[in-house]
């Protein structure tokens, strides 16, 4: 069995996605968190395609996507979850699981609450949807909402520079072992973010993310009316999204799951075996 790497054009944008397993068995869309691409699910793909059908597609302007122009596509979570709906259409997958990380939240949340009849479980791993689960490292990007000055965004645009070390950072921070973390990861993230034009592309969705936290009553309320079974598997040592946001959704979820791993933000680079027969044990008994 084999992972195939594609192109679909959506909206006169080229989306490039992965897909392994058989397409009649059970599917799981996987959508990723910045700043990386379906790159950080493929280690994933490899140990759930013998049992589902695996979709990874890469947002607008990451990965292996088109990159449009500010001028040419609107970056924000309402218009990425637009491209993304699309995708699904056009693949025509009308029922299948979402596992959603960091950035990937936002856009599965919102096609999950437009279209409720689609989805058969959730998988979060530190995809945000309560305000206590962003800490401090936050403050940064809420400067800019508070204030989208040449200042703030000139601090956040040094994060994004090769030199900050921040996307190392990510993958690294709060992991047991950094050693055992591939800096093919973060070098890959790096090289899209070094492409021109990308910086500003990254500041225009920071800046949207406060639409985000408006949103975050909506999608919970979907979890009480929809009551979607939901794994929740968090790296509880990530600076950005704290355990209080995974702990969250029992509030709002009578079949919810939670692990917090001793692990960071990316907890796929260190716990991948763990959070693969968390997905499988969880979907064998809800995908009957």
């Amino acid at each position: 069995m084999l992972v195939h790497y594609k192109t679909v054009k959506i909206n006169n944008i080229n989306i490039f996605y992965r897909e392994a397993g058989n397409s009649s068995n059970p599917t799981i869309l996987l959508l990723h968190g910045f700043p990386s691409s379906s790159h950080m699910y493929r280690n994933l793909i490899t140990q759930l395609m013998d049992e589902y059908h695996i979709i990874a597609p890469d947002f607008p302007g990451f990965g292996n996507s088109d990159q449009p122009g500010l001028d040419e596509f609107e970056y924000t979570f309402d218009n990425l979850a637009h491209v993304t709906n699309d995708f699904v259409k056009k693949l025509k997958l009308e029922r299948f699981s979402i596992y959603v990380q960091d950035y990937g939240a936002p856009v599965g949340f919102r096609m999950a609450n437009n279209y409720p009849e689609r989805i058969q479980a959730i998988i979060t791993q530190n995809g945000n949807s309560y305000e206590e689960g962003l800490l401090s490292a936050w403050d940064p990007i809420r400067a800019l909402w508070e204030d989208p000055s040449e200042e703030n965004k000139n601090n956040l645009r040094a994060l994004l520079s090769a030199e900050s070390s921040f996307t190392k950072t990510l993958y690294i921070n709060g992991t047991r072992n950094p050693e055992r973390i591939s800096p093919d990861a973060w070098n890959i993230d790096q090289f899209v973010l070094d492409r021109p034009g990308n910086k500003e592309i990254q500041l225009a969705l920071f800046y949207d993310y406060r639409n985000n936290v408006k949103q975050y009553p909506s999608w919970q309320e979907y979890f009480r009316t929809y009551q979607p079974p939901t794994l929740v598997v968090w790296g509880k040592n990530d600076a950005f999204f704290g355990p209080e946001g995974a702990l969250a959704f029992q509030r709002d979820l009578k079949d919810c799951d939670v692990h917090l791993l001793n692990t960071g933000h990316f907890a796929l680079e260190e716990d991948l075996d763990v959070i693969t027969n968390l997905i499988k044990q969880f979907l064998k008994e809800r995908l009957k």
